[in-house]
């Protein structure tokens, strides 16, 4: 009599207590047991668990913390009763004293527990999102595609990378050594083939052919005067020649050298020659005994000379990988024959040679196959002041007129155009086309266009410094103000 009773179902009366003992202790639907019992099979099947109410039961409920997002507010945070007021309350203009003003505020705070001007109606918690590693905006990258920033606009300019023109040049001698292009202040571009010297005007189109050389001479480089119509010619066989382009006239022949004469340049009356020997020679155009300097600082054949704008230097870069400034002023009667510096920084020989036109004591050198660098010297101190690696021959070098900038042409592997950017060198541009090595450089008068003269036997003209016209502009309406010395005076 003392164990339990194993059969039959359980009273009703324990059923009920069972129930409403569950319920008020607001458990899941798990079932207590006060007493073991039997139970029977019932015809009503039994509702098994799911696993939202097995996970309910096994896992304590975790008390929801106020959310909300950027766009939906937080009913937990938000007072309702203060933002109804604040929402209805009008505003008084109510002229108070600043006594009345602070007993009101103070008032005020007692009431509702806070600063009511500092509630806000809608309470915002959470802060917005930080987007994934990698996530782009979409709205974000049209708008940018759409507009440019105003710093951005203007931070470069379009540069054709396809020739304007491309002219033949049949029989130019390949040679890295000769300077066979040069273009005069008046449009007309002067080419060495072979032994002739044509003329072209880009102004018309017309081609003339000024010289032809007889017998085994061959003309080895072309130097225009500035600002004149006067054409140096340099043979092969050493004389150099003087020619009026105006008068298809051959006015002089100077003797200077006995062997080709690769490089010249002009210091006003001054006609500066080098010579395979390594001999630089100063000759007066104007005397009948022309030669007025000579030098000798060079063991190999002399293949880039320049002199400055303002005449105060004179460049040379021979085959024997040095590079020589000399000091010298226009129209001096006698030169230096030693040089004021001499760079071994070279490892090639130093053909291209030019001076900066906004910086006349700055000059850039470019070496041959085994140096493939450009070095820029302040010829004031003896300083190399920068270099940049071409990672190929450097055959010509020009500064721009128009932007801070200069071009270098180049041999194996690509016999590109490359535009560099200064003083921070870095490249703006590289412009291709030619199938072999650019020989020389030429700049039209204006400083728009570059001429590149290619062993492929073709001549190509670059409009790679075409000048802003906004700023063109501008400097018409600067230019055509007038000054104290011109008309507007009265």
């Amino acid at each position: 009599m003392d164990e339990p009773i194993t059969s039959g179902p359980a009273p009703r009366w324990m059923k009920k207590s069972v129930e409403s003992t569950s319920s008020s202790a607001n458990t899941s639907r798990k079932t207590i047991d006060i007493m073991p019992i039997k139970k029977t099979p019932s015809k009503t099947p039994s509702k098994s668990k799911s696993p939202a109410s097995r996970s309910a039961s096994n896992t304590p409920a975790k008390p929801r913390t106020p959310g909300g997002d950027r766009f939906i507010p937080s009913r937990m945070s938000t007072n309702f009763d203060i933002s109804h007021f604040k929402m209805n309350q009008e505003n008084e203009n109510l002229d108070i004293s600043p006594t009345q003003s602070d007993y009101r505020k103070a008032m005020s705070e007692n009431l509702h527990g806070c600063d009511i001007n500092n509630v806000r109606v809608l309470s915002y918690q959470n802060k917005a999102p930080a987007p994934p590693d990698g996530y782009q905006n979409a709205l974000k990258v049209v708008y940018s595609q759409s507009k440019t920033p105003m710093n951005v606009r203007g931070a470069t300019r379009y540069i054709p990378h396809a020739p304007d023109r491309i002219l033949d040049a049949p029989e130019i001698v390949d040679d890295y050594y000769l300077n066979l292009i040069d273009w005069s202040f008046s449009n007309i571009l002067a080419v060495a083939l072979g032994t002739s010297v044509y003329l072209w005007n880009a102004d018309t189109g017309a081609i003339d052919q000024l010289l032809d050389l007889e017998g085994a001479d061959y003309v080895t480089s072309l130097c225009w005067v500035p600002n004149g119509n006067l054409l140096g010619v340099g043979t092969a066989l050493g004389p150099v020649q003087l020619w009026d382009a105006s008068q298809t006239k051959r006015l002089r022949i100077m003797n200077s050298h006995s062997s080709r004469v690769g490089a010249m340049s002009w210091n006003s009356h001054i006609l500066t020659t080098g010579c395979r020997n390594g001999q630089l020679v100063h000759n007066d155009v104007r005397q009948r005994e022309h030669i007025v300097g000579t030098i000798q600082s060079h063991t190999q054949e002399v293949c880039g000379l320049k002199w400055s704008t303002d005449g105060r230097y004179l460049a040379s870069g021979g085959n024997d990988n040095l590079l020589n400034v000399y000091s010298g002023l226009p129209g001096q009667a006698t030169y230096q024959s030693e040089p004021i510096y001499s760079f071994s920084q070279h490892q090639a020989a130093v053909k291209a040679l030019d001076w900066c036109p906004w910086q006349t004591n700055v000059l850039a050198s470019g070496g041959g196959t085994a140096d493939r660098t450009i070095r820029f010297w302040n010829c004031n101190n003896g300083q190399c002041i920068n270099s940049v690696n071409a990672n190929s021959q450097v055959c010509a070098i020009l500064w721009s007129k128009t932007y801070r900038e200069l071009v270098s042409a180049h041999g194996f592997a690509n016999n590109q155009l490359t535009i560099w950017k200064y003083p921070s060198l870095t490249k703006v541009a590289e412009l291709t086309g030619h199938t072999n090595r650019i020989l020389n450089l030429a700049m039209s008068p204006d400083g728009s266009t570059v001429l590149s003269a290619g062993a492929d036997e073709t001549l190509r003209m670059w409009k790679c410094f075409l000048p802003d016209p906004n700023k063109k502009k501008e400097h018409e309406k600067r230019t055509s103000r007038p000054t104290i010395l011109g008309p507007g005076l009265r």
